[in-house]
């Protein structure tokens, strides 16, 4: 076994060069600050003790980690960091970016995703009673200025409320979903590893119609795969032996994603019920993580999490 996970407490963090290894997904780039690496060392030091314990049973055993959270909260600079002090440790460690597996390229998938949001909605207010022709010819103006997701206009539309609340449905029923993404060749990647196999094909994807194929890694002497993805703790697939989970309360979020826009640009309505439903997710699988960092990079217990988030709803 090897010496630091015998015996975590004697790891020191070493010294981060200018570059280092990242994750798999094309045209990615990562952006490390002393934040992202304070983080990783809380949970380096962590992870080596739970690997302790799984190597217990199985000394030869391939372990597999996510890292997961909201968007912003750093989970490519974190799964990187981890990775390159598995590598630095005499453990060889891969970082698979999950964001290689939805069904669909990025243009793609968000045009379905507001497909389903616009369609679930005219629908819904069909089954309910409350569509007319006058109310969605209010709607469509929204829609072509891409601000019919917006909440405020519930203050002037009493009926409005049936077109959020039903298309905001139809789209928590895709986002995260076997519908969205292919769990199942993600799952097959985590059983193959786990099954030593010494070369597995991985996909790639890029933004554009040309831009998706497959590379042939080899994992032979692979002892940590790390799967760096918001949906990485997700109940649609199995395999994962430690799910970290990064947190980022809605209103923390927002504040990065407005400090991240150059131009103070606020997200748009339909982007933020995006980001609320992915946070919704987090939140319910957030009982299997079974490390919790918060956004000020301390460790929380399950009870210590969930106080924060009703917090931050209050």
């Amino acid at each position: 076994m090897n010496k630091y996970v015998e015996n975590p407490s004697a790891w020191t963090a070493p010294v981060i060069p200018e570059k280092i290894p990242q994750g798999d997904m094309p045209g990615d780039k990562i952006e490390i600050g002393e934040d992202h690496i304070n983080k990783a060392n809380l949970i380096f030091r962590e992870l080596l003790g739970q690997i302790r314990e799984l190597k217990k049973e199985d000394a030869d055993r391939k372990i597999v980690l996510t890292v997961c959270g909201g968007s912003g909260v750093g989970k490519s600079e974190t799964a990187s960091l981890l990775s390159f002090y598995f590598n630095q440790i005499g453990m060889k460690a891969y970082t698979l970016s999950g964001d290689n597996y939805p069904h669909r390229i990025p243009k793609y998938n968000d045009a379905e995703r507001l497909h389903v949001f616009r369609e679930s909605a005219i629908r819904g207010m069909v089954k309910d009673g409350t569509f007319t022709k006058e109310r969605f010819d209010i709607i469509h103006e929204r829609q072509i200025a891409g601000m019919d997701a917006d909440p405020k206009l519930k203050e002037s539309y009493d009926w409005y409320e049936s077109y959020l609340e039903n298309g905001k449905t139809g789209l928590r029923g895709y986002l995260g979903t076997l519908n969205e993404i292919d769990f199942k060749e993600v799952e097959g990647i985590v059983e193959s590893f786990k099954n030593k196999a010494e070369k597995i094909w991985l996909k790639r994807m890029g933004r554009e119609d040309t831009e998706l194929w497959y590379e042939e890694v080899d994992f032979s002497d692979t002892e940590i795969l790390i799967i760096e993805w918001t949906h990485g703790n997700s109940d649609n697939y199995k395999g994962v032996d430690i799910p970290v989970l990064l947190n980022s309360t809605p209103q923390e979020t927002m504040a990065h994603r407005k400090a991240r826009n150059r131009d103070g640009a606020v997200d748009s309505p339909f982007t933020t019920m995006v980001l609320e439903l992915e946070q919704d997710m987090l939140e319910s699988q957030a009982h299997k993580a079974k490390v919790i960092v918060s956004k000020a990079g301390k460790l929380l217990s399950y009870d210590e999490y969930k106080e924060i988030m009703d917090q931050g709803r209050i």
